[in-house]
């Protein structure tokens, strides 16, 4: 195997799960594989009974690097058992991926606009790989809403936009809007663009796309320098 899980269990135990979240990263793995190819990547699974996870799913994706993620499973989470056992685990696993072979080549992106790209293309990355609908962060806006807060040029290469009030309505924006536009705006620029290959879904550029679909338009070299 191409990837090599680490159980983290200082917290909690999560043996009762091992068997079913290990058939689902193997899933995912040959998924992925088949698309991209075998990639080294460390997997790790955490116990998480404190801090962060999606409540709708009592767990919660992280990429660090190209060849490294962790996905934090909080077995307290009324809703755990059943994504373990829907698929739901073995599609934050597909995300997560495409986070990290992104990492190694545009990154993910320092403003709001790469953010939202980023999000976009793991998004679409896990609907043509396993040929599931889009998630609930991923339809979570009325397109209407969307057009209503879509950012102006400044705002989308903004290096200083807050990430958790963009993708997590902490503030005044709906919850998840950061996640359903870049769904919205990836689909639209996959639709014109036809069939992509594995490297085009990694590395095309957040400002090609984004120009592509006209949501800025601006070219590469217009942006503000980031220093």
């Amino acid at each position: 195997m191409s990837w090599t899980l680490h159980w983290l269990e200082a917290e909690g135990d999560l043996a009762p799960w091992h068997e079913k979240i290990s058939v689902q990263i193997c899933e995912a793995e040959a998924a992925v594989a088949s698309i991209v190819g075998p990639q080294a990547i460390d997997v790790l699974i955490a116990y998480r009974h404190s801090g962060p996870v999606i409540p709708e799913l009592g767990l919660c994706g992280f990429a660090y690097s190209p060849s490294m993620f962790m996905i934090a499973c909080n077995p307290a989470n009324p809703n755990f058992d059943n994504s373990v056992s829907d698929g739901a685990f073995k599609r934050q696993v597909v995300h997560e991926v495409h986070h990290c072979l992104r990492y190694a080549g545009p990154g993910y992106g320092r403003t709001l606009g790469e953010a939202i790209v980023s999000e976009g293309l793991a998004g679409r990355f896990v609907e043509h790989v396993l040929g599931t609908p889009p998630e609930l962060w991923e339809k979570a806006v009325d397109p209407a809403l969307i057009m209503e807060h879509l950012p102006d040029r400044d705002t989308v290469w903004s290096t200083t936009y807050d990430h958790s009030e963009w993708f997590f309505g902490t503030k005044t924006l709906p919850r998840w809007l950061g996640y359903t536009m870049g769904y919205e705006v990836v689909g639209k620029w996959i639709r014109n663009v036809g069939h992509l290959d594995a490297m085009v879904w990694i590395n095309t550029p957040a400002d090609s796309i984004l120009a592509a679909v006209e949501v800025v338009p601006r070219c590469q070299d217009d942006r503000p320098k980031q220093t």
